[in-house]
């Protein structure tokens, strides 16, 4: 599977209208399918060293998720960024 049909899953199917925050979608997901975590921080990392612009990377995120970036403050991406850094460190625990 490529990591644009893993990433789509991920993000669909973790952050949709009925969780509680994104924040507590990202723990739950860590905690429930740790050893998902390796398949994907590489998916992510693929999606972001990717030839896709910034832009499409953004509308990628978006287009896959139900989370309302302004509310956070955050462009798509940086987040998806965030979820990356937070999923290697649990890796190492």
């Amino acid at each position: 599977m490529e990591w644009k049909e893993k990433l789509e899953i991920f993000l669909g199917g973790t952050f949709h209208q009925d969780i509680e925050s994104p924040e507590n979608a990202i723990k739950e997901y860590s905690d429930l399918w740790k050893e998902s975590l390796l398949d994907i921080t590489n998916a992510i990392n693929n999606f972001m060293n990717s030839d896709l612009s910034i832009d499409e990377k953004n509308e990628f995120i978006e287009r896959n998720t139900e989370i309302y970036f302004p509310a956070m403050q955050k462009e798509p991406i940086a987040w998806l960024n965030e979820v990356n850094i937070f999923f290697k460190k649990e890796l190492l625990k």
